[in-house]
């Protein structure tokens, strides 16, 4: 029954170290130097006595920690003064922190597992000594704190010795313990990790409706991708003027110098396939406003063939739309003004 308990206590050690967390924490080695007070079981006929305990060890993550111990102690038999019963064992002992953020003490449970050896007897020649190394189990809880660069570990449990030559057991012991300990740690502690504060964002770095003018600046946040938008934010009318391609009086067929133009208008309605954009012709005002308008459609209707002709889908295009001689960009009283207002321009939609 009792060496169930020893089993129990080694799948609980081997559950914690599975269960550990990894997190930040502080892995450096530690010594540890401490004692208490051994409760001894009945059978052994000793009086209770303490206990010394050093040992090293460090946390695997932050909740998980192994330490090996080193524990010394040396009851006398009851109302024999002439024998004494020296026990010293080495273990290896699993400990599970609670781990609270914020609180600098915390409680745990531990368990572990060693070799303990017994010296069972004394210097009397006729009562002789037993001497031996037995496995040993340990099982405990505590509480650790932190006191300023070292830790402080209070912890009561039980302690089992599967030692079975002795008299009045079968086989083994079961002691209580009761002791404190320092945690000494080696070596100066990492440096914290800071983490710089995201600066705080104001309304000149944002741009929530990405048309490139920041919130503070933007009067017209609900501008859509594509849009010609000018320094307020709000979209402007974009015209693309076909510079020299214009048209010959009272007519509507592209020149030769026009080609290489509308090639170039080709070329930036291919970069930017967003762009939707209006064909619209105009004439001077030389001749009647019926037949202007009639002309000034025609030219748009040759630009309009052009572009779909190389390439760009009539989808993109509003249009062929003539304005006859309603629009002029230029006086109608010289040559070269009527020259220049008998054009074709292509307005950005979106």
């Amino acid at each position: 029954m009792k060496k169930k308990l020893l089993c129990c206590a080694l799948l609980g050690a081997m559950s914690l170290a599975q269960s550990a967390m990894a997190q930040t924490y502080d892995d450096r080695w530690y010594i540890t130097a401490g004692g208490g007070v051994t409760g001894f079981d009945r059978d052994r006929n000793v009086t209770d006595e303490v206990y010394g305990t050093l040992g090293f060890g460090k946390f695997i993550t932050e909740n998980f920690s192994i330490d090996a111990e080193l524990t010394h102690t040396n009851p006398d038999f009851v109302k024999r003064v002439d024998r004494n019963w020296e026990l010293m064992s080495l273990s290896a002992v699993g400990r599970y922190h609670f781990v609270n953020e914020g609180r600098d003490w915390n409680p745990y449970i531990a368990a572990g597992l060693g070799a303990q050896r017994h010296r069972d007897g004394g210097l009397n020649p006729i009562l002789g000594s037993r001497v031996g190394t037995n496995l040993l189990g340990i099982l405990g809880v505590g509480i650790q704190k932190k006191i300023g660069g070292l830790s402080i570990r209070g912890e009561a449990g039980a302690r089992f010795d599967m030692d079975d030559g002795g008299a009045g057991t079968d086989d083994h012991y079961t002691d209580a313990y009761a002791g404190i300990a320092a945690l000494i740690p080696l070596g100066a502690a990492a440096a914290p990790v800071v983490t710089p504060d995201a600066p705080q964002q104001t309304c000149a770095d944002m741009d929530d409706d990405g048309d490139g003018v920041n919130n503070c600046n933007d009067k017209c946040p609900g501008s859509s991708a594509g849009q010609a938008i000018g320094p307020d934010g709000c979209p402007v009318p974009l015209t693309i003027d076909l510079k020299g391609v214009n048209f010959d009086f009272d007519k509507d067929t592209l020149r030769p110098d026009a080609v290489a133009i509308l090639d170039e208008a080709v070329s930036i309605l291919a970069k930017y396939p967003q762009l939707r954009v209006e064909v619209a012709g105009h004439t001077d005002s030389v001749g009647a406003e019926q037949y202007n308008q009639g002309l000034s459609e025609r030219r748009a209707r040759v630009v309009y063939d052009y572009l779909t002709g190389h390439g760009i889908d009539s989808g993109r295009l509003v249009g062929p739309n003539g304005f006859g001689e309603l629009k002029p960009i230029d006086t109608n009283d010289t040559k070269e003004g009527r020259a220049r207002n008998r054009r074709t321009e292509l307005n950005v939609q979106n």
